[in-house]
């Protein structure tokens, strides 16, 4: 499954990292974070849900909203 988040909050290189750890944490691979977009991409396989993702972003201190 591939994920795009929208992520606020996210405002440098440091933040950027900071995310792509949260995802890869939370069971993600191949994981894109565009700092200029505001935006996350991410593959997960099919234990990992959207929602968890977005929660572990959300822990990191940022705001995630899936995009459909």
């Amino acid at each position: 499954m591939d994920v795009t988040l929208r992520i606020e909050g996210m405002s440098c290189g440091g933040c950027a990292a900071s995310v792509e750890k949260a995802l890869r944490a939370a069971g993600a691979s191949e994981i894109r974070v565009d700092l200029e977009k505001g935006k996350a991409y991410a593959h997960a396989d099919g234990s990992v849900a959207a929602d968890d993702l977005r929660q572990a972003v959300d822990d990191a201190g940022y705001e995630a909203v899936v995009e459909a």
